[in-house]
């Protein structure tokens, strides 16, 4: 079978390769493969910024981003032929370090994890892959289309899981939440904060294309300007873009908590006065806290949400559809795209 893989390292290495069947070594369960969405990570990948690839072998195979049905599995697995599934990505380490052991790989300790199409563990972008049954998760058959969405959504749950944990530090009742950046995982975020009753805001800097009516769609506002222009006085905010000015915009918005979601680039200078970033956070009792990766409870949480949302939203969220032969096709970004998946 063919898949989709790249050098790790190597730019513009990116090809259609033959590859041996998964090996039952993989997993018990052999899973047919439905689509896989391309985000962020797989251009940063494809451009050879980051990337590992199994050991014994000198090319990855991409996507992290899946949606599967169930080939085959072992009657004791709790899995049948013909189940809609999606693999968590990451894998915990082989020691394991102490959140590991408990099922926290997201927050592993020492590094030693692995991740499907990222880091050390072959990707989804193939026909057929295995995963064991602990790391698949069972999705509603409503969501065959659009369950593709489960892995962005499993970060942005597990965000919100860590702002409800913290909130409970002490009284807190918030109303209005902010989101920066209305990619994929800004909306999805978004769509996660109306589900909780909040006022939500989403900003960015694409006012055309899908962007502006995906909001609206939730119930939610749209501003084509800065979060400090627009005097929007949220509760929350939920950086999701990486980008310096976001970020501080984020930081400086006097919000009873920030969650920084976003990976920025380093290297750039910006101007900033710490000092007051500092005093305000201190005298205001304001949270700052980073997010990435996600376990299986919020892989189960997403579940839910997407189960949750309007079905045609999610399906508008997914702006273009590739088959695997035209990857190339697929991965060169459009100003009308969200989010972009392979059909496989």
């Amino acid at each position: 079978m063919r898949a989709l893989t790249v050098r790790p390292g190597v730019a513009d290495s990116l090809a259609l390769v033959e590859v041996p069947e998964p090996e039952p070594r993989e997993g018990a369960i052999l899973v047919d493969a439905v689509a896989v969405g391309l985000c962020g990570t797989d251009w940063e990948i494809v451009r050879g910024g980051y990337g590992e690839a199994p050991s014994g072998s000198d090319r990855l195979i991409i996507g992290h981003e899946n949606l599967g049905r169930v080939a085959q599995a072992p009657p004791d697995s709790g899995f049948a032929a013909g189940d809609l599934v999606v693999a968590v990505v990451r894998r915990p380490d082989p020691a394991p370090c102490p959140a590991c052991r408990v099922g926290e790989w997201d927050m592993c300790f020492n590094g030693r994890y692995t991740e499907h199409g990222i880091r050390g563990l072959s990707g989804f972008a193939r026909p057929r892959w295995r995963a064991d049954p602990d790391a698949l998760i069972r999705l509603d058959p409503a969501l065959a289309e659009t369950g593709v969405l489960m892995e962005p959504t499993s970060i942005v749950a597990k965000a919100w899981e860590q702002v409800d944990r913290i909130g409970r530090r002490a009284y807190w009742e918030p109303a209005v939440a902010a989101v920066t950046g209305a990619g994929p995982v800004g909306l999805l975020a978004a769509l996660l904060g109306t589900q909780r009753g909040l006022q939500v805001h989403v900003y960015d800097v694409t006012t055309t294309g899908p962007k502006p009516d995906l909001v609206a769609g939730l119930g939610a506002t749209f501003h084509g300007q800065s979060l400090p222009d627009s005097g929007v006085k949220p509760d929350i905010v939920l950086e999701c873009t990486g980008a310096a000015s976001a970020v501080l915009d984020a930081l400086g918005s006097a919000a009873g908590m920030v969650c920084l979601m976003g990976v920025a680039p380093v290297g750039a200078p910006v101007p900033v006065d710490v000092g007051r970033l500092s005093r305000d956070a201190v005298l205001g009792n304001h949270v700052v806290f980073g997010t990435v990766s996600a376990n299986r409870r919020h892989f189960d949480a997403a579940g839910r949400a997407l189960a949750a949302a309007d079905p045609g939203w999610l399906r508008e969220l997914i702006t273009r559809r590739a088959p695997l032969a035209r990857y190339g096709e697929a991965l060169r970004r459009t100003p009308t795209d969200v989010k972009v998946v392979l059909d496989l």
